[in-house]
This record gives structure tokens, sequence and C-alpha cells, in this order.
């Protein structure tokens, strides 16, 4: 019990915890728990001591009888779940019971040296109820969740009921009340799983969560001007497989989101992600490391025959077309280069195995090891430079977007022919493309990445035909403004997967040079209730297309900055300090202010976009705070250069913040106020990138001086890690993780919001 349960996901049988909201709300309650247990045997226990058990033990006991309240409340609403849940919260309820009774030793009742059972006298008891607590509770959590999966799935199955039926309808009439009715029923659906795909802790699911997301998110747009288009033309038949594949796409990422929720098993999508070639590498060199443990725990036949899989992978960069000469007997050479050390650590290994682990012998297999690890490493980086740089060549191409121009212009016209011709061209950038994402897979070196890469795989593998047989049905219809508007958006779905494939780029190269692109989540839409008051009168907008694109440039460079706030705060060592803290909550809501000027993210309309620049600017007034308290412990030269950039950083908050509230009438006052809130969000970005550097380097100065600035009442932050806690001080709660009532009632909060769902 000294080490917490949340890191074993498994307390009994057939029960894991694959929800960070379940993880957190127990980690309060396993911290608490451990404090008794583990308290010091002291043969004389303080007042204090005895006063702060019994409180603890009873805090705990209380807040387990809300908490299963709550579960009741739940069971009652749940048929299918009550028998389990009852069951749960009962053994929940023992348990607290328990935990109240042998805490129960405080200073008004009994010595704990009489006949009574308690804390101190039978520690045994005490482990027992604490594991049948943490098991029950679990238990609540975890049955509380499939109400979320099951609230998921109903919502699912209305959005197919709906879509069925958009896809019979015969009228304009009859289709626009219908997608009135789907677009609402989209909206609940995405803000369920948009919740759920935060909540994961699996990276890998919650990749394919956002890919299937992100299908949905474009595909309705597409069916909407697909089926208008199919309507308006109904005996074309260009119009009706474009509207066919839009209809089958959402449907197969509406199951994929279903296969998620309920882990149904994929299929196929294992076998890709493990025949990566960077995989293969990985596994490779773990195997050729660990003979230095154990020389008999595998055959040299086994490593021989892992490596020829390894190198036969190589052949997707060796056998395309599109792979240079030069390039092409580079990853030859060095393919044959590490045959050949493999073989020498073969022969190496054999001869220490049959003559004994001399020291000689065992320093040459070193070597061997070594030598056979470092080529590999050569291949790897040859195989990623060839697959970046082949993506970064197809993306300066293909940016002008040449064949899309002339397509529309093609359709525009009437010309079949041309038509015709620019279709092979866009197909052969197609195929590009989707070989490209192919290399890009076997180079990304961790599961969400590759799951992305599959993602733009499929994309411009299906969205290529889709704009072939878009511009075929304005090419028949060349005057029908409707067939040019359903170009237009499958031209910009294409576009705006290019520019995917751009950050994917980034995100490879950073994982590759050890820089993980890993970002938070930080989600802060107003709720009902909670708006400000300029923003409740408010209008909500969206930016239509021409609007997005003119923000995309703004936005590109707010996802610059936000990225190299990140990459300096990686260079700290002070993890847990409060500008580390605050500098990535304003990286991460920079970074959903940038994915809304691409029309994508939580943030779907202006109005969200000024409710988060209003939670920007908050963030960086409490940066600007705690640069105020770190500069008093400056001298004056550095202070002084400390607080001129603080200045400029509270004039933007502010700024921002007044921008963001100011209402504004018109009809393009709504875009010239979302333009003005991305520049003001630019500007306040590049002060933090520029100040995170300087702080860094000082903190770093004034620990190696080791002048008084270093006490620990100057840096606590440092400190605080290290600092002993007493018992009596954890016991009362004075500890930050502690688990009182406060702590519990708060993580309920998170029970709570499962049975509003």
């Amino acid at each position: 019990m000294a080490s917490s349960p949340c890191s074993n996901t498994n307390f009994d049988s057939g029960l894991e915890i694959k929800t960070r909201s379940v993880e957190q709300t127990l980690i309060p309650l396993v911290t608490q728990i451990t404090t008794l247990i583990n308290h010091k045997d002291k043969p004389k226990k303080s007042e204090r001591t005895l006063t702060a058990i019994h409180r603890v033990g009873q805090a705990v006991n209380v807040a387990v009888g809300r908490f299963v309240a709550v579960g009741e409340a739940i069971a009652s609403e749940n048929q299918e779940l009550k028998d389990e849940m009852g069951q749960a919260c009962f053994e929940a309820r023992r348990a607290g019971d328990a935990i109240a009774q042998l805490t129960d030793v405080g200073s008004d009742t009994p010595a704990p040296s009489d006949d009574r059972v308690t804390v101190f006298s039978d520690r045994t008891a005490m482990v027992k109820a604490a594991r049948m607590l943490l098991s029950s509770v679990t238990k609540v959590l975890v049955l509380a969740d499939r109400i979320v999966i099951k609230q998921i799935i109903t919502s699912r199955n209305k959005v197919l009921v709906t879509l069925d039926h958009l896809e019979r309808v015969s009228t304009f009439q009859e289709f626009v009340q219908i997608f009135s009715q789907f677009g609402n029923e989209m909206v609940e659906f995405a803000h369920l799983t948009g919740d759920r795909q935060n909540d994961l802790k699996d990276e890998k699911k919650k990749a394919r969560m956002a890919a299937a997301r992100a299908v949905l998110e474009k595909c309705t747009m597409m069916l909407l001007t697909a089926s208008k288009t199919c309507l308006r033309h109904p005996d074309c038949e260009s119009a009706r497989i474009n509207k066919d594949a839009v209809f089958h796409r959402m449907r197969c990422a509406l199951e994929q989101v279903i296969e998620i929720v309920t882990e149904a098993r994929s299929s196929g999508e294992n076998k890709i992600l493990s025949a990566s070639i960077c995989n293969g590498i990985r596994d490779f060199k773990y195997t050729v490391e660990s003979l230095r443990e154990d020389l008999f725990s595998l055959t040299p036949q086994s490593l021989t025959g892992q490596l020829e899989a390894l190198v036969e992978r190589t052949e997707d960069f060796t056998d395309s077309a599109y792979t240079g000469h030069e390039q092409r007997q580079r990853i030859l050479s060095l393919c044959q280069l590490t045959r050949q050390d493999t073989q020498q650590l073969v022969h190496t290994w054999v001869g220490v195995q049959q003559s004994g682990s001399s020291k000689e012998a065992t320093e040459n297999l070193e070597v061997a090891i070594l030598k056979t690890c470092h080529s590999m490493g050569d291949l790897r980086r040859e195989l990623h430079n060839v697959a970046v740089g082949r993506a970064s060549d197809l993306l300066k191409v293909h940016g002008e977007q040449l064949p899309l121009r002339a397509l529309k212009a093609a359709g525009a016209e009437g010309n079949l022919e041309a038509v015709a011709d620019y279709s092979r061209k866009l197909t052969e950038q197609k195929e590009q493309l989707v070989e490209t994402c192919r290399l890009l897979c076997h180079v990304s070196c961790t599961e969400p990445l590759e799951i992305t890469c599959i993602h733009a795989e499929e994309t411009f593998h299906v969205i290529g035909p889709q704009i072939i047989s878009a511009a075929q049905t304005l090419a028949l219809h060349p005057s029908s403004k409707i067939a040019r508007e359903n170009l237009d958006v499958f031209c910009e779905a294409w576009e705006s997967q290019l520019c995917d494939m751009g950050l994917l780029l980034k995100e490879i190269n950073d994982v590759f040079e050890g820089r993980r692109g890993d970002r938070k989540p930080y989600l802060s839409l107003p709720r009902p209730g909670k708006h400000s008051a300029s923003l409740k009168s408010a209008k909500a907008v969206k930016l239509d297309a021409e609007e997005q694109t003119s923000m995309a440039k703004l936005g590109l460079e707010l996802r610059l900055l936000s990225s190299d706030v990140d990459a300096e705060l990686e260079k700290w060592d002070e993890e847990e300090h409060d500008i580390i803290r605050q500098s990535q909550s304003l990286a991460s809501i920079a970074y959903s202010m940038y994915l809304f000027t691409r029309g994508e993210g939580v943030l779907k309309t202006t109005l969200d976009l000024f409710h988060q620049a209003e939670v920007l600017s908050e963030e960086g007034l409490q940066l600007c705070s705690s640069l105020q308290t770190f500069s008093t412990r400056l001298v004056d030269e550095e202070k002084a250069v400390v607080l001129t950039e603080n200045e400029k950083l509270v004039a933007l908050c502010q700024q921002l913040q007044m921008g963001a509230k100011t209402p504004v009438q018109g009809k393009t006052a709504p875009f010239q106020k979302v333009d003005s809130t991305i520049q003001a969000s630019r500007s306040l970005m590049t002060v933090v990138a520029s100040l995170l550097p300087l702080c860094n380097k000082l903190i770093k100065k004034h620990k190696s001086e080791r002048t008084s600035l270093s006490s620990p009442q100057d840096w606590r932050e440092t400190q605080h890690t290290s600092a002993p806690v007493k018992e009596d001080a954890a016991l009362n709660g004075n500890n930050s993780n502690g688990f009182g009532v406060k702590s519990l009632d708060e993580h309920m909060a998170s029970l709570n919001l499962l049975e509003s769902k």
C-alpha cells in the first residue's frame, strides 16, 4: 500500500482504469489512506497526531458517504447497472465505516491501549479496509464510465438513423429539415467524443479518436454540398458517386469511434503499426543490447532472421520510383553494413558462449554490440532523411495547388477533356502523397504519429477521387453554382490536409531529435451561465472560408510561437516552477486558437475564440505576477531587464482582455475583431517566448553561484519537493496532495459530470 495503486490499474480481476478522470479522482484518496497506513508507529502519540488521525478518518467516511449517494442515484437511473453499482456502493460505505472506526483514536476517546481495535493496534485491518475502499470506489467510477460509453453509442445510433434519412431524401425542403436535425445530433456527438478523447489515457486510442473526429468534422460540410449537388442534378452519375463516397466515409468514421470506446478489435491496424521500420529498429537494438545480460536468451538464427525482416521493410524506400538513385544506394549500403556488423556480432557472441566470459571476450562482445547498434542508427537516420526530405519537397511543389486550380477552371468552362487531363495529374500527385505518408509512418517512432500518418494517407487516397468526381460534375453542369461550391469544399479539404502534413513533419522531426511534441489538452470553452457580461449578448459567428484563409498566416505564426515556448520549457530543470506551469497553459491556449484559424479544434465560433482570448489574458497576468515575485530575488541589472519585459507583457494582456470584451457591430466587425485578437495573442506569446530563456538562464546562474538567493525561502520551488513532510502536517491536510473533505468534494465533480452527461 505504500505505492500508489493508481500506478497499477488493476485493483481486481477485470477492473481497469482507462480514463484520466477516474485516475485523478482516486489519487487524493490513495494519498490520504497511504498517509494513515504509513504513519510512524511511535511509542507515544501526541494529542495533535491523535486528533488529526481521527479527523482524517471521519472526513474520509463522510466524503465516501456523499460519493456513494451519487453512485446510488446513478444506479437508480440505469437499471442495467443497478445490481453491480449497488454492491460496489455497499462495499464502499462499509469500508468507509471501517476506516472511521479504526481511526477513532482522538484525545477525547479512551486511550488506544484498551481492548478496542484501532489503526495502532491492528494495521492489517486498516490495510484490508483501505483495499476494499479503493477497489469499491474504483468500481463505482468504472461503472459510471460505462454510462458515458452508452451515451456515445446512443448518440451515434441517432446520427446513423438521420444519416440514412438524409441519404434517401428527394426534395430540397425535406433535406433542409433533416440536415438541421443532423447538425444538432452531430454537435452532441462531437461534444461527447471530444470529452472522451481528452479523457483517454491510451495515447494510441486518443490519436485514433482524433483522426475519426477529424473525418466527421470535415465530411459534414462535404455531405452538405455533395447532397445538394445530387438533388440539383439527380441524373448525374459523377454527383451520385461523389455523394456516396462521403456517406460511406462518415459511416466508417462513426464505426471507428465506437470501436475505440467499446475497445472492439480494429481490422488490420495493428499489423500496419507493428510493421513500421522504426519499431523494427527499436526492437532489434533492444534484442542486441539484451545480450549484455543474457547470452542464451535467443539464438543467432533468430537475431539474423529479425534483421532480414527489418531489411525487407526498407524495400518500401528502395523500390519506390520516387527515391533518387543516390538515396537508394546509400540505403542499400547501410543495410549491407548492418548485415556485416550483425554477422561479426554473432561470431563474437558464439565465441563467448563457447569459451566463457573472459574479460577480453566480454570487451569484444561489447564492441560488437556498439557497432551493430551504431550502424542500425545510421540506417534509421538515412531513412528518416529520405522520408522527411521527400515530404518537404512534395509540399513545396504542390503548395501552389496548380492541378486544383486547373481542374476548377476546366470544370467551370465545361471542358471534359481538360478535366480528364488534369485529373490524371492530380491522381499522380495523390499517389506520391500516399506513398510519402507510408514512408513517414515507417519513421514516426511513436504510435500516435503513426496513426496520424495512416489517417493522412487514407485522406489523400479518398479525397483525390472525390475531387475528380466533383470536377466532372461541374464540367457537365458548368453553370451550376452548387456544383462549383461542392468542388471548392473538396479542394479546401485537400489543401487542409497538406497543411496538416506540414505540421506532421515538424512533429516527426521533434521526436527524432528528442523533443517530444506531446501537447497537454487545454479546454476552457464557455459553459451556460459562465460567460462574461459582454459575451452574453454577443452573437456567435463562424468565419467563412475566405476569412479563415486570411487568418491562416497569423494562425501559423501563433502555432510556431507556441512550439517555441514548448521547446524552451523543455530546457528547464525546474519542472514544478510556477513560470513553467503558466507558460505551458499559455502555449496550449495559443495552440487551440491556432486550430480555430484553420476551422478545427474545440473553438467553433468567434464567441469561443473571444472567451479563450480572455482566458489567455488571465493566465498571462498570472504569469506576470509570478515574474514580479521572481524579480524580487534578482540583483538590480537583472531585475530591471525582467521587469521591463514583464511590463510589456502586462500591457499586452490588458490590451487583449479589453479587445475580447469590447462588443462589435456590423457585418465585417467580427472578422476584424478576430484579426486583432489573433495579432494581440501573437504579440503576447512573442514576449513570453523571449522571457523564458532569460529566466531559465538567471535561475541556473544563481544556482551555480550558490548565493544567498538560493535559500529555501527565496527558491522555495526548488526546495519544496525535497523538504521532509511532518506526519502531523500531512494528517492535518496541510499537504497539497492531501485528501480532506474539500479535496474529495472537488474530485466528486468528475462523478457528478458523468451523471449529468
